[in-house]
């Protein structure tokens, strides 16, 4: 069954309140709701925000295709948004979601944020690339 989009309707100001870069973007980390892990990082326009915000599931910018991409179309591993926060500085959005499918990174992993530094240290979850 798929889950139920969770449309959120952003006042102009809060709109407006969004520092986006000199290229039209802004960072939107991505956060699973249940487990509170960061699953990715992403690119967002002001067009994508929108659309991500009223369709309730997570669109984002493509800076090496220029290109919108919705997260899911071609994996099905999409993200359906719960909430959504900018920071103070309003440079930064947070978007908290139920992950479907296998997880976020391209690589098969759950988080894209799996390998730490430091030696010995083992992947924070998911699995390597090409590995298992």
């Amino acid at each position: 069954m798929t889950p139920a989009p969770t449309p959120i309707l952003p006042s102009s100001d809060q709109l407006d309140a969004i520092a986006f870069n000199a290229d039209g973007l802004v960072p939107a980390i991505v956060q699973e709701r249940g487990s509170g892990k960061v699953l990715m990082l992403a690119w967002m326009n002001r067009e994508t925000l929108e659309e991500t915000l009223a369709g309730g599931r997570t669109v984002f910018w493509s800076r090496s295709r220029q290109d919108r991409w919705r997260k899911g179309d071609t994996s099905g591993d999409r993200q359906w948004v719960r909430e959504a926060y900018y920071d103070c500085d309003g440079d930064t959005l947070l978007l908290v979601v139920d992950q479907e499918g296998a997880g976020a990174c391209h690589t098969g992993a759950r988080s894209c944020f799996f390998r730490a530094f430091g030696a010995g240290s083992a992947p924070a979850g998911g699995r390597r690339p090409g590995g298992a």
